[in-house]
């Protein structure tokens, strides 16, 4: 087993940084330590006082009381490095999407507690599912949705627990629409919106498959000032009408998206594919311009973590 001091000094060093950068920042919830040593391929993340700790597949062949130990002894150092109690560290083994499945519960119960970022508050969950109810990588993203939210309508497509809208309200949005599939990550949503005091007259919840939702939404005309699409890489959910592949279905999906712009109106589109490659020649004539150099957070040290593009069709 690799010498666990190696990972407990990182680990120390990176904290007394990212700790300070946070505090000046004002986040509670932060990357602090990012694969910075192959031997030790985890990412931590603090929660407040809590631990999202996720070790990333790598291949290797070990006896598993060899890796209990390793797990067990990675998730002690953390705990004594940051100095909070064994039960506050949520370990979480994260292996490679095969083909189109998409595992999302663990199995674990899980506790809910509420954190806050810039001022927004949200419900999360580190045991119950993969991930916990907010994407930190996309903190900047969200700021910068809430910047331009004043007095637009907005669309959230691929919601998830609908963070996104809960910055764009919080920034002035009139009216929201949030589209998600799922019952359960509805459900959160709204939860999240009504810990931030949203009027859930003004912002609404739709549970449909996002490209029947994109149909129906251009038949009926229906325009926003403001849209963000974050799409998972790929989906096969049996509530949806088809396959979700991101890589194949994005011209269609962000064409669709322009045809609901209003004059001047923007679209922030992202995923987390890491061999993806936007097809411009197969989307409507626009401004495309990329903009994962300022999405992608100062403390993720993979600024590779997703891309994200800011698309504008100033038609009149």
């Amino acid at each position: 087993m690799a010498d666990i001091t190696v990972f407990a000094n990182r680990l120390r060093k990176n904290f007394r940084h990212w700790g300070k950068w946070a505090k000046r920042q004002g986040l509670s919830c932060y990357r602090i330590y990012d694969r910075d040593i192959p031997e030790f391929p985890v990412a931590v993340d603090m929660y407040e006082q809590h631990v999202h700790l996720q070790e990333f597949e790598t291949g290797w062949k070990q006896e598993e009381s060899e890796y209990e130990a390793w797990v067990e002894a990675v998730c002690l150092a953390t705990a004594e490095v940051l100095e909070l109690p064994r039960e506050a560290i949520f370990f979480k083994r994260r292996a490679r999407q095969r083909g189109l499945s998409q595992y999302e519960k663990t199995g674990q119960g899980g506790k809910e507690f509420i954190v806050t970022e810039n001022g927004n508050r949200f419900i999360v969950n580190l045991e119950q599912y993969l991930d916990t109810g907010l994407f930190l990588d996309h903190r900047n993203t969200r700021r910068m949705v809430q910047e331009r939210a004043a007095g637009k309508r907005f669309l959230n497509l691929f919601a998830y627990t609908g963070s996104f809208t809960v910055y764009a309200a919080a920034g002035g949005a009139v009216t929201s629409t949030t589209v998600d599939m799922s019952n359960t990550y509805q459900e959160w949503t709204r939860r999240n919106f009504e810990l931030n005091g949203m009027d859930l007259r003004c912002h609404s919840l739709v549970r449909a498959d996002v490209f029947v939702f994109l149909e129906q939404a251009v038949k009926e005309r229906q325009q926003f000032d403001l849209i963000v699409m974050d799409p998972p890489s790929f989906s096969n959910s049996k509530k949806m009408s088809g396959v979700l592949d991101v890589q194949r279905d994005h011209p269609q999906l962000i064409n669709q998206c322009l045809k609901l712009l209003a004059p001047q109106g923007q679209l922030f589109f992202s995923n987390n594919l890491r061999s993806f490659e936007l097809e411009q020649d197969a989307i409507s004539p626009c401004s495309i311009r990329e903009i994962s150099g300022q999405t992608v957070p100062e403390d993720y040290r993979n600024k590779k973590i997703h891309r994200c593009w800011l698309i504008e069709f100033n038609k009149k």
